[in-house]
């Protein structure tokens, strides 16, 4: 089974995205912070993250980085409910963009796509 890491500040959207993936059969763990997703990264071994940008402490666009200098393969999917990052040239180290919606439909499709399901 694949294994997901959410990571994101607000609880409604880690309970939101775990329940829904985990109906498409992923494994899904969950992160509040940029700090506990760096950990949880070393110790689960996740297929692929999906990383909220605007959190406190260590915004996304770090974990990001920090991401990429230990885990250049490591499939990770922004996601924003602000669009204008997209043009920020820091986030182009992702392998996806989402604004996050109600759908998750596109979301859905993204994660199978980089996972290889799709």
């Amino acid at each position: 089974m694949k294994k997901i890491l959410v990571v994101d500040d607000e609880e409604y959207v880690r309970v939101l995205y775990k329940e829904e993936l985990e109906d498409e059969g992923y494994c899904v763990s969950v992160a509040s912070d940029g700090d506990e997703a760096l950990r949880m990264v070393e110790e689960e071994s996740p297929d692929l993250v999906i990383l909220d940008i605007k959190m406190p402490g260590m915004n996304g666009i770090e974990v990001l980085r920090r991401l990429r200098d230990r885990w250049r393969n490591l499939p990770v999917i922004l996601s924003t409910a602000y669009g204008e990052y997209k043009q920020d040239f820091s986030t182009w180290a992702s392998d996806a963009y989402e604004v996050k919606s109600s759908d998750l439909t596109s979301l859905k499709l993204k994660v199978k796509e980089l996972i290889g399901e799709a």
